[in-house]
């Protein structure tokens, strides 16, 4: 039973080791969704050939965390096979008893890992420590934007029969709409940067957008022509709303 508390408290540390490492690495400015994918890769040693790993490798201190994660990652493997193989070769215990206690421990931990207090006292938690012994400028980005309410950050590909293809920014309004293009990155890779009015969008470009989330995921799906339009013009007395409310509720803006 010893080898099997052992078993539970590695798994434990690695899942929070994973949490420290997709903390790390949105510190580099990338989103949560790829710092996870990205940390958990490294720390179970597999492989991964996605385009997101360049924005890995080319970075000086995303790999360094990279590299930790995979060597913590292959220590962490062994002792786990070592404590399985330990835990269930010990005679003194009925393996269905061992093997009640390993899933009841591990659906404990699997509850914990997966609950928003304990994921939000662990990033407060890691984003402490991070600032008090390393370098790394911590940043909650999904604090900062307010990225757990109404508020996203996402990634828009441009269509051929997008609404926003061959329409400069200007054009499009999308500040009507709550939308703020924070970036465009082009198909041949070049990035655009808070990109102004008289930038125009082409097919294949990838814009980077900021703004509610609803209000974004019907833009993904908007069609170039007559109903696209209809769409953007529906939304404004709607934004012009919420932004009246917004308004009413921060005494700061009065």
């Amino acid at each position: 039973m010893v080898a099997i508390a052992t078993l539970l408290v590695v798994v434990t540390i690695t899942l929070i080791v994973n949490r420290v490492g997709t903390i790390a690495l949105t510190t580099t400015g990338l989103s949560y969704e790829v710092a996870n994918f990205q940390a958990r890769s490294a720390l179970l040693g597999v492989g991964y050939t996605t385009s997101e790993s360049d924005l890995v490798v080319n970075h000086p201190v995303r790999r360094r965390i990279v590299l930790s994660l995979m060597l913590v990652g292959n220590a962490g493997l062994v002792t786990i096979i070592g404590t399985v193989v330990v835990g269930f070769a010990d005679s003194n215990t009925d393996v269905l008893v061992k093997v009640g206690t390993l899933g009841i421990g591990l659906l404990v931990i699997l509850i914990a890992a997966r609950s928003r207090t304990v994921d939000n006292l662990l990033a407060r938690v890691i984003g402490w420590a991070l600032r008090r012994f390393t370098d790394l400028e911590v940043r909650d980005y999904v604090e900062l934007l307010d990225l757990a309410s109404n508020y996203a950050v996402v990634e828009l590909g441009v269509e051929a029969d997008s609404w926003v293809a061959e329409h400069r920014l200007a054009d499009l309004r999308l500040p009507d709409e709550g939308v703020i293009v924070l970036g465009i990155r082009r198909s041949d890779g070049i990035f655009v940067g808070a990109p102004r009015g008289h930038t125009r969008l082409h097919e294949h470009d990838t814009m980077i957008l900021y703004g509610y989330a609803d209000v974004l995921d019907e833009l993904r799906h908007r069609k170039v022509g007559l109903e696209g339009d209809h769409a953007h013009t529906v939304h404004i007395p709607d934004i012009a709303e919420r932004h009246a409310d917004e308004d009413a509720a921060d005494p700061g803006s009065n």
